[in-house]
């Protein structure tokens, strides 16, 4: 994987919401799923903005420290 951004991020198809968003202004972070193993992430309030890809096995210890609470304040 050598490209680490995807120009235009409305080039592609299955953006999913993160459940951290929500449709009053928050933080509108968008995942797509399947993707070479890789993870594209975009703000969805610039749909033709960039993606930045992160391997997957990233994005997977990202997500785990979300969850459990361990990124610190």
């Amino acid at each position: 994987m050598t490209d680490r951004v995807i120009p235009n991020a409305a080039e592609l198809r299955g953006w999913r919401k993160s459940s951290y968003s929500n449709d009053q202004g928050g933080s509108c972070l968008e995942v797509l799923d399947n993707y070479c193993s890789a993870v594209p992430v975009h703000d969805s309030k610039n749909p033709h903005g960039p993606a930045v890809i992160v391997p997957a096995s990233a994005w997977a210890s990202f997500v785990a420290a979300v969850r459990s609470g361990d990124l610190g304040s």
